[in-house]
């Protein structure tokens, strides 16, 4: 299944994104105001109709005011309510034909309304992020927002120059006038609308690591004030690229960057090429260091190897949360079979209502999925033995790279390296809801 596109609606969010069609690149060109959330921008997405013709297709577009809407340079008739831009061409696309689409649109961007609260664009006090998983994209700009559907990404966004913007992929140029600063951002590589992320503010910028560690350009941005602490915090991140090459393949993107925003978030947030935290992720004691792990791990997966949709969601979180485990038996701390132990035990304390390979949209962020899935790969080591599970893991981010994969895709790829059967192991932890044993026996 890597690398090709879901044809059927996501059951969790059946009302985004468009099966009918793909995009394959996103241009867009923004002008925001903090002040007054102000936000106008054009969009041109670069898309391919699928098996069949289309006469009318849908995006996905939070509360602004369209100026327009052209499908190949021709004004389109279309339709703009809840939350749904629905675009009917002034002639039918053929069946596999490539197409554009420009919308103008502007207003004050405000998040998506969700069950886990208000997702994508994010007022701040002194400037702005994004924080879109998983459906938050469309709080910003008009998307197909599906995890399946991968796109290369162009931004450009003018704000006052006080302001740094600062987005996932390479900056092009900065280009200065008057008063405002216009950033050109690259995002080559094929990025879902949920992890294009972005944060503007007022920032201090340093470069992370030692080239000799890794090749991979790593920058860090954060309020001035908290210097000392960043350095402390994230001064083990290039070892953490260094492992995580090792042992899952080279880092899939072409540059990294962390961001503290200046306020609290309850949780950092992954995405392309890029990763959030808010000022209590920072204490100068590397209290959060397992999270910088973990974020740091989703670049592999997740990002680069992303879900054909949001019931396989354990295994991003599952993955990113063993390698917290192995970051910390590799630089000195608790091994993984501790920290199994440890999460069995919380487990075991809380409802065993959970089916991992498909866990509803009500539990799909719940703490129990991050713990049960590292404990499902904690299992998936056990049975194959350190060798065969690394050479596993590596190949798994290394052949899906780029790529869209399911739990079907994943326990297929852990066959290929058993010594024996493992369907058993993968009924109970990923199918059932009741808690397994703690996995101990070494292959």
């Amino acid at each position: 299944m890597s690398g090709q596109q879901k044809t059927a609606p996501d059951p969790y969010f059946p009302g985004n994104g468009d099966s009918r069609y793909r995009v394959h690149r996103y241009e867009l060109e923004l002008d925001y105001r903090p002040a007054p959330n102000r936000l106008a921008g054009a969009a041109r997405l670069s898309a391919i109709a699928g098996r069949a013709q289309l006469t009318e297709f849908q995006l996905n577009l939070g509360d602004f005011r369209i100026g327009r809407v052209r499908v190949d340079g021709r004004a389109a008739h279309y339709t703009h309510r809840g939350g749904k831009l629905r675009v009917r061409p002034a002639k039918a696309l053929p069946a596999g034909s490539a197409f554009t689409v420009d919308v103008h649109y502007s207003g004050n961007p405000r998040p998506v309304n969700s069950p886990w609260g208000g997702l994508g664009w994010e007022e701040l006090t002194d400037g702005a992020l994004v924080a879109s998983q998983p459906v938050g994209a469309p709080s910003w700009y008009p998307c197909n927002d599906r995890p399946a559907d991968k796109a290369a990404y162009q931004i450009s966004i003018t704000t006052p120059s006080a302001y740094q913007v600062v987005i996932g992929g390479r900056l092009l140029t900065r280009t200065t006038k008057a008063s405002t600063t216009t950033w050109l951002y690259e995002q080559p590589a094929p990025t879902p609308s949920y992890l294009v992320g972005l944060s503007i503010g007022k920032y201090q910028t340093v470069l992370l690591g030692d080239p000799g560690l890794s090749g991979v350009p790593q920058t860090g941005h954060f309020p001035a004030h908290l210097l000392a602490e960043f350095s402390r915090d994230f001064a083990r991140q290039p070892q953490m690229m260094a492992l995580f090459e090792e042992l899952f393949g080279p880092y899939p993107f072409a540059e990294y960057a962390v961001v503290v925003a200046d306020e609290e978030l309850d949780v950092p947030v992954e995405a392309q090429g890029l990763s959030l935290f808010g000022v209590n992720h920072v204490d100068g004691a590397r209290g959060a260091e397992r999270l910088v792990a973990h974020e740091l791990a989703h670049q592999w997966f997740g990002n680069s190897v992303t879900i054909a949709d949001w019931r396989h969601i354990w295994l991003n979180e599952g993955l990113a949360k063993y390698a917290e485990w192995l970051w910390s038996e590799r630089s000195g701390g608790r091994d993984a079979q501790e920290l199994a132990a440890v999460a069995h035990r919380l487990l075991a304390s809380q409802p065993q209502d959970l089916k991992l390979a498909d866990p509803g949209r009500k539990l799909m962020f719940d703490d129990r999925l991050y713990e049960r899935g590292g404990l499902v790969v904690h299992a998936v080591r056990r049975a194959l033995g350190d060798d065969a599970f690394f050479r596993m893991l590596r190949a798994w981010a290394t052949v899906h790279r780029h790529g869209v994969v399911s739990t079907q895709t994943f326990t297929a790829h852990v066959e290929r390296y058993a010594h024996g059967p493992v369907d058993e192991l993968f009924e109970a932890w990923l199918y059932g809801t009741r808690l397994p044993a703690l996995p101990t026996a070494v292959a």
